[in-house]
């Protein structure tokens, strides 16, 4: 997760003056703000995370524990995949996430029997990875979605509206679960190569080989 900080610059002979910070990972914040304090002209220290969220110094130092018993940095891949053939559609997902300073990955996929398109895979593939989230206990986090499914990811963003019936079931129950987590997704859309792993899934998926993990990387 991204912080940045605000303080209140003092000294007698000028007007105090608020300064802003770039973007940073958490890890930089208490030593920069330890680092503006032995100037002995830091008034007032604000820091905020990418939801807008503001906390003290002290205040912070206690979010920091709680933080490492959290997942952070998350990155969620999804992808679908449908057989005309036999009308069975595969879900891949995948993500990425860090605990208590340690990198973690989460691989799974579905096998589903009642989709009518490789679109609606792709959508039964997010909410399933949102599902995922919510067993992972993320909560009032940034995430970062990525697929190569232009369409869907256009369409969650509101960029391009949705006009399929059965598609904006499925965009309604992701937005709700996005909405019950209080995520803040940035979507992000990514080739297919960049989401290969997403993409074999979904296709052992229909393949009827199932894969689960959760691991340490």
């Amino acid at each position: 997760m991204k912080m940045k900080i605000k303080w209140l610059y003092s000294q007698k002979k000028i007007q105090d003056i608020w300064f802003e910070s770039d973007w940073m990972e958490k890890e930089k914040v208490l030593p920069l703000i330890q680092d503006l304090e032995k100037t002995g002209r830091l008034k007032q220290v604000v820091v905020i995370d990418e939801l807008q969220n503001q906390w003290s110094k002290k205040e912070y130092i206690k979010l920091n524990e709680k933080l490492e018993e959290e997942p952070v940095d998350i990155t969620v891949y999804f992808d679908g995949g449908f057989d005309r053939t036999t009308f069975t559609a595969g879900t891949g997902i995948v993500i990425y996430y860090t605990k208590s300073g340690v990198p973690y990955r989460i691989r799974a996929n579905h096998k589903l029997d009642e989709l009518e398109s490789n679109n609606e895979a792709e959508y039964a593939a997010l909410y399933q990875a949102m599902q995922m989230l919510e067993e992972l206990g993320v909560k009032n986090k940034v995430c970062t979605i990525s697929g190569d499914s232009l369409g869907v990811l256009k369409q969650l963003s509101g960029e391009w509206p949705c006009f399929e019936e059965n598609l904006n079931k499925w965009l309604d129950r992701i937005e709700a679960k996005i909405n019950e987590l209080q995520i803040k997704p940035l979507y992000k859309e990514v080739d297919r190569k960049q989401n290969k792993e997403a993409d074999k899934l979904a296709s052992q998926a229909l393949k009827g080989i199932t894969i689960n993990s959760h691991s340490k990387l």
